[in-house]
């Protein structure tokens, strides 16, 4: 593990100062949200959830050509540059994993658990890196608006969705027989109850000096924000069932929100018989976060899924 990172990945293009005149001329009604700083810097005000919203889709149409993203209200808004990091930190596992030899674009397969009416991973996985990516989730509503930015950006053939059934499971209804997953990635809820939730967002607001009234950018439906135990309690499910598809995927993922909750997590993949655990920092600015990467794989099938999956292309 690497410690004390500030920045993002040196691959994001994102790293730099968003260059705000250039953004504007993009989606001009953003505009309406530009401030100045009282050391004279041009900032946007981000606790408008619109400003957001613009701001990601200019960010994915000045990088990425990505023309229209709309995520209904109410619905979790993303921030472009910290899940590029994840998607990127991923990347580098894979070739890690292939002595150091970058896996052919069109041989990776994603899975996004819980993609979200944003499916923001699935679409950076598709025009940023190229890889083939499965979107899931358990709001029929958030999978329609998934499939609205698929058909509105001819993703077809790169992107597919699956609806979960069962709120109880995260794999299982979703990974299918046949199916063969190089990476799988999670941003799970992080809360324990609605007011738990409702009181991490009162947090927020007050870091940013808003009344308890004000709109929020962090916006998000109750399965995006919490679920019964927490965190903690979705990821020990999460790894109890990943060992089910044990020789179906080469790396499981999930980012982990405090760095406390590793040690028991480590030691529950130990006891599945987990062969390769990773943990990866991730940093932007103050905000730190970690990737929590395992597999199953003996290195005799590794060394088949990466002859029969990643050379033959």
């Amino acid at each position: 593990m690497t410690a004390n990172k500030t920045s993002l990945h040196p691959q994001n293009p994102f790293a730099a100062p968003y260059p705000l005149t250039e953004l504007v001329k993009l989606q001009p009604a953003l505009a309406a949200f530009l401030k100045t700083t009282p050391d004279g810097r041009q900032t946007l005000n981000f606790a408008e959830p619109e400003a957001v919203t613009l701001l990601n889709t200019a960010l994915l149409q000045w990088q990425f050509g990505v023309a229209h993203y709309q995520i209904p209200s109410g619905y979790l808004c993303p921030a472009v540059p910290g899940r590029l990091d994840y998607l990127l930190y991923l990347q580098d596992l894979l070739t890690q994993s292939h002595q150091g030899k970058k896996v052919p674009a069109s041989a990776v397969q994603l899975l996004d658990i819980g993609c979200g009416a944003n499916l923001i991973y699935a679409l950076l996985a598709a025009k940023a890196l190229r890889w083939q990516a499965i979107g899931s989730d358990i709001d029929a509503r958030a999978l329609q608006n998934a499939a609205s930015l698929i058909e509105q950006n001819g993703l077809q053939r790169q992107l597919s969705l699956r609806q979960q059934s069962n709120p109880q499971a995260i794999f299982h209804g979703v990974i299918q027989p046949g199916d063969y997953l190089d990476l799988t990635l999670c941003n799970p809820p992080f809360h324990d109850s609605p007011d738990a939730a409702a009181a991490g967002s009162a947090r927020k607001q007050r870091n940013l000096g808003l009344e308890s009234s004000a709109p929020l950018n962090f916006a998000g439906q109750a399965n995006e924000l919490w679920c019964e135990g927490g965190e903690p309690a979705f990821l020990r499910r999460m790894l109890a069932e990943s060992k089910d598809f044990a020789h179906q995927v080469y790396w499981f993922s999930t980012l982990v929100s405090k760095q406390q909750h590793l040690p028991k997590l480590q030691q529950q993949l130990q006891q599945l018989g987990a062969t390769q655990v990773q943990v990866i920092t991730m940093a932007q600015g103050n905000k730190q976060s970690r990737i929590l990467a395992w597999s199953f794989l003996t290195p005799e099938l590794a060394a088949l899924w990466q002859q029969h999956r990643w050379r033959r292309r």
